[in-house]
């Protein structure tokens, strides 16, 4: 999730022995693990959201004639958003990581390369400044030490390298109606085995929210500069009230999903 000189790419000889990406939570053990081993978890993002995400990026990067970079999409679920972002980002290398065994059988139906690895035990399966961008795909959301997640996603990233971040608004517009009425936010979840007292019926495993400051400060506080923050639709917003979503992406503090853009300093 630099331009200038060519980049040594990483190769699967690079990579240590399996341990991995965790779009779940890192040292938890039965329970949340047991949860996102779950088939019938949804591990998918919606398009919008990816295809936003993925001209960022490919904007960052800038075309591979000017020297392929390695991406790498941690926490990337069954594949879907590097799929879709792949078109954007012709002749770079972008390389799936996920905790999940599950999730990593589907995802390599759709990108090349995707291992099993997890911000705990020993971090991820990669040499320091291996990397030249991360896709950390509503993913931040999920963990228990979100501050340990971006201390290893620093490590991993050469210095200016991009971080591409999204993750579900606790201030999203709808929410703050919700709130008023007290009612519990859309995207945070009270139980694992069932929803209480919010819209919709998918349990996710949420377990941070954030609002659009909040995201920034902590980013900032991780070592990184924020580039940009901008708006995503939410592709579970009822059918009548999408163009409103919509429309609310140009003020992000409102959007339904928060696409952050950050650097390594």
């Amino acid at each position: 999730m630099t331009t200038g000189a060519k980049s040594t790419r990483t190769t699967p000889s690079d990579l240590s022995a399996p341990a991995v990406p965790s779009a779940s939570t890192p040292g938890a053990r039965g329970g949340l693990r047991d949860f996102y081993e779950d088939p019938a978890v949804p591990v998918a993002s919606g398009t919008p959201r990816s295809l936003r995400q993925a001209r960022m990026l490919a904007a960052a990067l800038g075309p591979a004639t000017a020297g392929a970079r390695t991406v790498l999409d941690i926490g990337c679920g069954d594949g879907t958003a590097a799929a879709t972002a792949a078109p954007f980002l012709a002749g770079h290398r972008v390389v799936g990581v996920d905790w999940s065994q599950d999730a990593l059988r589907r995802a390599r139906t759709r990108v090349p390369y995707a291992i099993r690895g997890e911000f705990a035990d020993g971090g991820l399966p990669f040499a320091k400044e291996t990397a030249d961008a991360v896709l950390f795909s509503e993913v931040v959301e999920h963990l228990v030490d979100p501050d340990g997640a971006l201390d290893e996603i620093r490590r991993v990233l050469r210095p200016g390298g991009h971080l591409m971040l999204s993750t579900p608004n606790l201030a999203a517009w709808y929410n703050r109606g919700l709130l008023l009425a007290g009612v519990q936010p859309v995207f945070s979840e009270v139980s694992l085995r069932a929803v209480h007292g919010r819209p919709g019926r998918e349990v996710v495993g949420h377990l941070r929210l954030y609002t659009a400051r909040a995201l920034r400060e902590f980013v900032t506080a991780s070592g990184f500069e924020v580039v940009r923050l901008a708006g995503a639709p939410f592709h579970g917003v009822p059918r009548p009230l999408r163009a409103l979503d919509r429309l609310a992406c140009a003020a992000p503090s409102l959007s339904s999903i928060l696409l952050l853009h950050a650097r390594r300093t």
